[in-house]
């Protein structure tokens, strides 16, 4: 408590004395309008939403006074380009937020919160407001608008009747109330995840319970315990530390110690989720109830590739009826190996797959992460990921030094054309730290725009959780991270190579279900020999990659497709469980996943153990109604990368048509049609599962 009331003294005597330069609220002398990372105080958010806010509702009420007939320009271009500083304001606070979060942050979060829904409310819920946008609706086919300016209308008026436009006086207020609850309810969800993910570790003292473990496991550990100020080693429950903990352990007592703890994050205790998921889920019912939908999957997938809840679901069955069996078959092969490998359990538990299906790969493949590691050191890797972006489109990138990030670990660098054209600045931010949540993810501080013929280029970011440097030794990526980071930097060219004239349409902004392919048909280089060859270098001896090595990676790339794939599909189904409903369960949270999941369980349940509590996607992400969104991707990229494997995959014709008609186009036009442009006719689930291997 104590440190709470320190926490925010410090922050009411810090906005008090905030003086009037406020660096989110000015405009930027660096290069390109860079953030001032450099100068941005924790004090500086809560004045810059203040007076963001206030800018952006006088801009609303001057489109409203308009006393000329309303018309595009007028209306919609100015609803376009209007919020400019707010929204300049959110995207450095909330991806910080994310990526170098901290009490005050959180503190000024929940304050921001019913701040920043009150204004959407102000703006979907403005009646004069939505009277001119619907009168420049009824008239658009009068007005001679170019293809984006139609989409950008029809986006625009659709969204005010998705956002409750149509709505009774009374259901507005209701409809309000509910916005704002859930912003709060979905900010507590990621602050329990976050803080529970935080709160365990496997603090180890003895060399015995090391065993298994490679040297860069203990290294790591080592380094996680002296950071902490602790004897031994220490490995928590960020991924880097956690994924090689339960592939190499041969203690199975601490492999399962390990997996209750991660499988069990934000279940009861100070930091529970709980109830806060069926709260989440009530509230998005009652939402899309009144705005006449039956269920809040119903309303997401409006907007999608993929229309229905129903079609949802027959695109996940399509795919988990052939995949299950085959999922079993490779469950059981495993199981067969380690009891003739000294395992004496009656079946496999959740905390022994990834050991033993390791110690299967390296006896049938000869491969492990330990002999791969060395020759992906991440300097490497990321020249390598860079470079591919030059070879297919002619990017350069220059790193520097001179423009600040939010953090020491972070690379700034500077993206340019072929023609030498300014693009876009990209920061890379790559390693763990208590601050940042886990996982990898891209985003953008400022997106892709032309106003008044001046553009701005995007200023785009990449979040992952990679390995740290540890003792004499580099940060070696798995290549799992490899593939990894080459998906982040998908989504990252997608941003980059954006062009068109308003941001909402531009770069990331397209379907839900759309969104990753760019990032998914990237990994497919990670399997290529011929890319693979020209930068994995032992970080020791400098030899590059042996072939037969690669041809091991190249063995096992569907090594366990089948049950990777129903692990995502229960995703995709848990997804659906809690979205697609006309009412939350009465069962308890952890027995209504276990039972929605049991019907594709590939081994025992265990008791106490859930996803849904930290499955920020669904409940904090933007991915509610929207994970299957991940398979429809694999299904768009392997048909498109299919073309690349046949013209080449260093095609520049290829890669220029996939730029020309997806990279640089957003949501221009339906997701569908630019899909078509570039292949030549629609996508269907039988190529992933010809690609998994899973059918012939």
């Amino acid at each position: 408590m104590k440190k709470v009331l320190l926490a925010a003294f410090a922050l009411a005597a810090a906005i008090t004395s905030c003086k009037m330069e406020n660096p989110l609220l000015t405009e930027s002398p660096l290069e390109y309008g860079a953030p001032q990372f450099d100068k941005i105080k924790n004090e500086h958010y809560l004045p810059a939403f203040k007076e963001a806010i206030k800018e952006a509702k006088a801009e609303v009420d001057a489109i409203v006074a308009n006393p000329d007939e309303p018309t595009f320009a007028n209306t919609i271009e100015a609803m376009e380009y209007g919020g400019e500083k707010l929204m300049n304001v959110a995207s450095v606070f909330y991806n910080l937020m994310e990526a170098e979060t901290n009490e005050t942050l959180q503190q000024i979060a929940e304050e921001v919160a019913p701040m920043m829904t009150e204004f959407e409310m102000y703006v979907s819920l403005n009646e004069k407001l939505f009277e001119k946008v619907k009168a420049v609706w009824d008239a658009r086919e009068s007005l001679g608008l170019e293809p984006d300016q139609m989409r950008l209308l029809e986006k625009r008026y659709k969204g005010f009747v998705r956002g409750g436009a149509n709505l009774s006086p009374e259901d507005k207020e209701v409809y309000g109330k509910l916005n704002e609850e859930l912003s709060l309810l979905t900010l507590s969800f990621s602050k329990n995840v976050l803080a529970a993910t935080n709160a365990f570790t496997l603090d180890l003292t003895e060399e015995a319970e090391l065993e298994g473990l490679p040297d860069f496991v203990v290294a790591l550990g080592k380094q996680t315990a002296e950071e902490k100020g602790k004897e031994g080693w220490v490995f928590d429950l960020s991924y880097p530390s956690y994924g090689p903990f339960m592939k190499y352990s041969t203690r199975r007592d601490l492999r399962e110690k390990m997996y209750r703890a991660y499988n069990s994050k934000a279940i009861g205790g100070e930091n529970d989720n709980t109830q806060i998921i069926k709260d989440i889920a009530e509230h998005r019912i009652k939402i899309a109830n009144l705005l006449g939908y039956p269920t809040w999957a119903d309303y997401q997938l409006e907007e999608r590739m993929v229309k229905t809840p129903a079609e949802v679901n027959a695109f996940i069955k399509e795919l988990m009826d052939p995949s299950l069996p085959a999922a079993r078959k490779e469950v059981d092969a495993i199981y067969k190996y380690a009891k003739a490998n000294g395992f004496d359990g009656a079946s496999l538990m959740p905390w022994d797959f990834s050991f033993w299906s390791e110690k299967y790969k390296t006896a049938n493949y000869d491969l492990n992460d330990a002999e791969l590691k060395p020759y992906f050191q991440l300097e490497n890797c990321i020249d390598a990921v860079l470079g591919l972006a030059t070879r297919l489109y002619g990017l350069q990138f220059t790193p520097r030094p001179d423009i600040p990030g939010y953090h020491p670990d972070v690379k700034v660098f500077d993206v340019k054309d072929a023609d030498g054209r300014h693009l876009a600045l990209f920061y890379a931010d790559f390693f763990p730290r208590a601050s940042k949540r886990g996982g990898a993810w891209m985003t953008e501080f400022r997106g892709q725009s032309i106003k008044d013929g001046v553009e701005k280029r995007p200023l785009i970011s990449i979040v992952t959780n990679f390995s740290k440097p540890t003792g004499d030794a580099p940060s070696l990526l798995t290549h799992d991270e490899l593939t990894t980071f080459l998906h982040e930097f998908g989504h990252s060219l997608h941003g980059m190579m954006a062009e068109g004239r308003y941001g909402s349409l531009t770069g990331t902004s397209v379907a839900r279900d759309f969104v990753e392919l760019p990032s998914q048909i990237m990994e497919n280089w990670a399997y290529e020999p011929e890319y693979l060859r020209g930068f994995a270098k032992h970080y020791q001896t400098g030899e590059v990659i042996p072939d037969e090595l690669i041809a091991k990676i190249v063995a096992t790339k569907n090594y366990l497709a089948a049950y990777t794939q129903v692990r995502q599909l229960d995703y995709c189904t848990l997804d659906m469980a809690w979205n697609d409903c006309t009412s939350v369960t009465t069962e308890g949270t952890v027995e209504y996943e276990k039972s929605v999941l049991k019907p594709s369980a590939l081994m025992p349940q265990v008791d106490g153990t859930c996803f849904s509590t930290s499955f920020s996607h669904i409940f904090s992400g933007g991915y509610s109604a929207g994970y299957y969104s991940y398979k429809w991707a694999e299904v768009l990229e392997a048909d498109a990368f299919s073309l690349f494997k046949e013209k080449g995959i260093f095609n520049t014709e290829v890669s220029g048509a996939f730029r020309r008609e997806i990279l640089s186009k957003g949501s221009s036009e339906e997701e569908a049609v630019l899909y078509r442009n570039f292949r030549g006719h629609n996508p269907a689930p039988e190529a992933l599962l010809k690609k998994l291997g899973i059918i012939k």
